[in-house]
Formats: C-alpha cells, structure tokens, sequence
C-alpha cells in the first residue's frame, strides 16, 4: 500500500496549482469599502468588481510566497513553539505526569461523563466566544490524559477540536463569525437565536456520540486505533508507579489550571488573541518550572526541546497560507469567489439554498479565516440570497456551517495543523479519522439549511 503524501507535499502542489490558475483565470477584484472616517475597511463592494492587471505567479514569485505567507502567520508558528515549549517545561518537572495519573486513577468508571463535560464545555466556548485556537493549549494535557484512561491520541485531539468545532459552526453568540456575519447583511447581532440553539444541541450531542463511539470501541480493543503504533512509541504515564506526587508538583499544577481560567477571562473580557495567549502561557511554564525545582538552564533546556519537536507542525501553518498569497496576490481570488456566486444564481429556487451551501463549503478550503470569510462572501451571497428568495438568517446559517464544519479538515487551517503538531497526530490519519463526522456534520448542515428555507428563517 502506497503511503499518504506528506502535508506538505499536498499544500506544495496546491500551491503550484494555484499558481497556474493565476495565468489561466481572469484576473478581477472587487474594491473595499470606505467607512465613514474614510478609512479601508476589510468588506468588499459587492458593486465594485471590475477587471484588473494580471499578476500571473512564475515559479520565483511562487516560491517567495511561502516566506511571505510564513510572515503573515508568523504568530501563530510561533505560538505553537511557545506553547510547546512552556508545556515541555511544566513536564520536565514531572508535575504532568503525576497529575495524569492521579486523574486517571480516580476517574476509573467515570470516563464518560469526562467526556461528556470536556465536549460540552468546550462547545459552549465555541459557540460563544468562538474557541478555536484557545483550544490548542489544552492539547499537550488531553493526548497523553486520553491515553491514559485508555483510549488513544485521537481522541484527546479530538476533544480539543470537534467540541469548539461543533459550538462554532452552531454558533448563536460567536462575535467573530455570527455577529460579523449579520452585520454585514444588516441584521440584529445574535437573531434568530431559538432555532440556533436547537441547532447547538444536536451539534454538540452528534459530536459526543461520535467520540464516545470511537472511544469505547478502541477502549475495548486498542489495536483497531489508527494512531494504535505511534501510540505505542510514545511516553506514556505509568498509573502503577509509586512516585510521590510531590507538594512542588501540586502547586505547579494548580498554577496550571488557574492560567487556563485567566485565559477565558482574558479572552471574553479583554479580547486577548495570539500574542496574549502565548506570552500567558510562557509565563505559565515559567513560573511553574521554577516552583517545580527547575533550574534556570534545566527550564531553558526543557523550552528548547518542546519547540523543536513541533518544527515541522509549526513551518506547515506557513506554508498552507502561501496558497491564500498565491490566489489573493495573483488577482483571482475574487474571480473564484463572484464565478462561483454567479453558478448559484442560476439554480432553480428549491436547490438555490443548497447550491450557496456547496459554493461556500469550497470557498472555506481557500479562505480558512471565518471573519475573513464572511468580509468576502456575505457582501455578495447576502443580495444574492433576496433575489433567490432566501432570508438573511439563512444566508448567515449556510456560511456558518460551511465555515466551521471544515475547519478541522481542511489543510489550508491554521490552527488544525497547529494542533496536528502539538499532538504529534500526521494529518492523513486525521482526516480518516474524523472523514465520517464531517460527512454527518455536512449532511445535518443541509438539513438545517432546508428546514431555515421552509420556515423563512427571519426576523428577514
């Protein structure tokens, strides 16, 4: 049997793809609105598409978009070093380890409702303060906890990514994609809200049941794991061992914790992002390293080794965003985007709510950034919507769905490769593994979509 491609040779030939398109597609731009201060704003002109200069990409220009799209996201691939690294430092002191395995041991019998809570919590964070990337930090803890009560690294990733994923797409108070969304179309912020918290609870409940349905199987026999031999390779904590869980170590951990509630109360009250997040979690490592009993050097050493194990995991995000370079620079994004509008339009009513639902999950795979998404798309499919006879409600529910649902597959994600790498899980394994749910999350999309088209999903 042949072996997956590598990611990167994937988002190498779709860059080299994308590249030729910039030759072969006519070049278009829609212009970008002026606010009232006169200032460039991130929406576009639905009006304003119009033919531009060609800026065809030769294989020079190609290649020097993956350093400048490495430059763009520069935060990230170093958010993930610095989370690494801090996560390696806390480790080194042994305080993981010994938390792991007291939890594990009194959880013995109530896995599930472990489960449960993580899922549940994690998608009330996605659908309101659109928890995604905040979700990466939690993965160096889940994997290896995961692994511990008996279950196997996908699962602790997955608990990272499907539960924010599942609250994100269904979101009914997310202000980066839903109010950002019914801004642009001109909608009150967070309307609509009985039938998308219906929407939220079979979300969320579909994603637990996958996951419980993976977790039992692979915790009644674990070589049906497809991640069962690199698993096996990893350090695992031993529940058995007699090392006393030191009052050091307790401490470290309970610093631990309470950095994870500064970080939501930093991120809902203050709107931390990237650049917060990682200098909280430094310290973090830091200050518990230090509390732990590492030395100076001992904490530097740990740093350095957590971030150089996520080398290849961290460079991915970069190269995944020249693809984005490639068709914004070369002058075709827009040209992809109004095209693909342009076939919506031409369908009959009854599939013309399906058909923007399928134009926008493609548009997601090359615009992976949700509010940056809707700044392109719901300018044009929110008018479009009217003239098809569709509500603005439902124009925001399809761009939701297609936004979030592919998040955690597609590989032009930032933070999916992110947390690829901290849970050292290769991307093809990944997409086996959650392939299914994005096939029951896309079906379920559509079925919402039709029901929002049958009822004239309001207030308009």
């Amino acid at each position: 049997m042949k072996k997956f491609p590598h990611v990167y040779v994937i988002l190498f030939l779709l860059i080299i793809i994308s590249a030729i398109l910039t030759w072969v597609i006519t070049p278009n731009a829609y212009d970008y609105q002026v606010d009232a201060e006169g200032n460039t704003t991130k929406l576009i002109n639905p009006d304003s598409y119009h033919p531009v200069d060609r800026n065809g990409f030769d294989p020079w220009k190609m290649i020097q978009a993956i350093p400048k799209g490495m430059g763009e996201v520069a935060s990230i691939i170093f958010f993930i070093f610095i989370v690494g690294g801090s996560f390696n430092m806390i480790q080194a002191t042994g305080a993981v380890d010994a938390g792991i395995r007291a939890t594990a041991n009194a959880l013995k019998g109530k896995e599930v409702a472990l489960l449960f809570v993580i899922v549940v919590l994690f998608s009330i964070g996605g659908t309101t303060f659109g928890m995604a990337e905040e979700a990466l930090v939690f993965i160096p803890m889940l994997v290896p906890l995961a692994i511990a009560l008996g279950y196997d690294s996908l699962i602790g990733l997955a608990l990272a990514l499907v539960g924010p994923c599942a609250g994100f797409s269904a979101a009914f108070m997310n202000p980066f994609t839903l109010a950002v969304a019914q801004g642009i179309v001109g909608l009150p912020i967070f309307s609509g809200l009985p039938y998308r918290v219906v929407i939220y609870v079979i979300t969320t409940l579909v994603a637990f049941a996958f996951i419980y349905w993976y977790a039992r199987r692979v915790k009644k026999n674990p070589q049906i794991s497809i991640m069962y031999e690199a698993d096996q390779k990893r350090e695992k904590v031993d529940l058995t061992a007699k090392t006393p869980f030191t009052l050091r170590q307790k401490i470290a951990l309970i610093l631990m914790a309470l950095t994870f509630v500064l970080l939501i109360w930093g991120v809902t009250q203050y709107g931390w992002y990237i650049d917060e997040i990682a200098a909280l979690f430094l310290s973090m490592g830091i200050v518990c390293g230090l509390i732990g009993g590492l030395w100076p050097s001992k904490l530097a050493e740990a740093f350095v080794e957590g971030a150089a194990s996520l080398v290849v995991g961290a460079l991915v995000v970069g190269v995944a965003r020249a693809i984005l370079v490639v068709l914004r620079d070369g002058a075709i994004l827009h040209t992809i985007v109004h095209g693909m509008a342009a076939v919506v339009a031409g369908l009959p009513v009854f599939l013309s709510a399906l058909g923007m639902y399928i134009v926008q999950l493609i548009i997601s795979v090359i615009i992976p950034s949700g509010s940056g998404m809707a700044s392109v798309t719901m300018p044009i499919m929110g008018p479009l919507s009217t003239l098809l006879g569709l509500t603005q409600q439902t124009a925001v529910l399809v761009y939701q769905f297609a936004d979030g649902f592919t998040n955690i597959i597609i590989p032009t994600q930032g933070y999916l490769l992110a947390g690829l790498a901290l849970a050292k899980v290769p991307f093809e394994k990944w997409v086996k593994w959650y392939w299914p749910l994005f096939l029951i999350f896309v079906v379920l999309g559509a079925i919402f979509v039709i029901i929002a088209q049958i009822i004239k999903f309001g207030p308009f």
